[in-house]
């Protein structure tokens, strides 16, 4: 365990009282806040279709370096607030990476120990983050198991188990308070299309579609929401399906998802179908593609799952344009490159696991520039669905 482990900037809450040091603990999240700048707003030019804008709002501006430091601060402060987490609480949570990565650096701002589960697969890059953190990783084997192994730990050692899946959904206030709905459009205010057509985001526990899509309707605003799914997740399947309140039937699948951060073997409590537009599903090829085309065209390496953002986005922008539509497209930069460095980065790692995405990146490089073709995933429409 690190030397810091137990080191904070107010130095002297491990020895109040526990009301008093959740007040100050409330406090120091919210000065955590107050010290981060908004995540920025990249708008990209597409040259073979200028009508149309597409914006990436860059999550990995955060301390924490992902779209999961949101939903941390949202999960501690729930944890708080519910008398869940005390002065010496052990945090405990299911991740492959990004989640736990954010979630301890906020137990260090709070002096609280802090241990991941994840699957032995999960980037070393994203294991040393979370040991830069002052946390502690426990593998498992099959990365279904991840939240039983955890509610398991938990119960061993009296720790508390922030369980994002169940989670996700209810800590967040969906309403505005500086989440990542009201962030989004407060930034597009004063841009032509100011009112997307469209937004992007991708499911690993459905909070961020969630929060969006609660936002969209509570607001009143004509912006569809889109989920993206990556090759072996449920959640495509659970949307297609159609009905109304429908979960598919909880299980293990022989592989679960590759993209990192998204995807699940499981159809998971915060995962709200009833409020997402559209939903496509993204072949991995298609989502390391995308991944590296934005290296190209950002200049800067972006995580897989900001890969399948791209894809979706693009799709939508093809289909905008088959019908003469004018407007903008925004998703999310979700985490740097630089978590993938010995993964999805590495030649060798890509051939592996058969992602050598060549063929799809010249594709890709074509219809962005030239407009020629599509990324031709299978897209499944809220009507469509409701109607099968």
């Amino acid at each position: 365990m690190s030397a810091h482990r137990h080191m904070n900037i107010l130095g002297t809450m491990e020895n109040l009282p526990n009301r008093a040091w959740v007040k100050m603990a409330i406090r120091e999240i919210h000065a955590d806040f107050q010290r981060s700048a908004e995540t920025h707003m990249v708008r990209m030019r597409l040259p073979a279709t200028p009508q149309i804008c597409l914006y990436l709002k860059d999550e990995s501006t955060h301390p924490s370096g992902s779209l999961k430091h949101r939903l941390a601060r949202s999960l501690f402060l729930y944890g708080l607030c519910n008398g869940w987490i005390r002065n010496e609480t052990t945090i405990i949570e299911a991740s492959s990476g990004s989640t736990a990565v954010s979630e301890a650096y906020f137990a260090r701002l709070l002096g609280l120990p802090f241990i991941a589960v994840m699957p032995h697969s999960t980037s070393q890059e994203k294991i040393k983050l979370i040991e830069f953190y002052g946390g502690r990783c426990h593998f498992v084997d099959n990365p279904s198991q991840i939240r039983a192994a955890s509610a398991e730990l938990a119960q061993q050692i009296g720790g508390h188990f922030m369980d994002q899946f169940t989670f996700a959904e209810r800590a967040t206030d969906w309403r505005g308070n500086n989440n990542i709905a009201e962030s989004l459009f407060r930034q597009l205010e004063l841009e032509p299309d100011c009112n997307p057509v469209w937004v992007v985001v991708g499911a690993g526990t459905g909070g961020t579609s969630a929060t969006l899509g609660r936002f969209i309707r509570y607001h009143g605003r004509d912006t569809k929401l889109c989920v993206v799914d990556p090759d072996h997740s449920v959640f495509f399947d659970c949307y297609r399906a159609g009905k109304p309140g429908a979960k598919a039937t909880p299980g293990t699948l022989a592989q679960s998802s590759r993209i990192e951060g998204i995807g699940r073997p499981v159809v998971e409590p915060s995962f709200i179908p009833e409020i997402i537009d559209a939903m496509i599903q993204v072949p991995d090829r298609w989502s390391v593609a995308a991944m590296l085309f934005l290296e190209e065209w950002l200049g800067r390496r972006v995580g897989p799952s900001t890969g399948t953002n791209l894809i979706g986005s693009l799709e939508l922008v093809h289909q905008m344009r088959q019908r003469s539509e004018t407007g903008s497209v925004v998703t999310l930069i979700c985490d740097s490159g630089d978590r993938y460095g010995h993964t999805f980065y590495n030649d060798e790692w890509r051939r592996a696991h058969g992602l050598n995405s060549k063929t799809e990146l010249d594709q890709l490089r074509q219809f962005v520039h030239s407009g020629i073709g599509s990324p031709g995933c299978e897209t499944c429409q809220r009507d469509q669905a409701i109607m099968s």
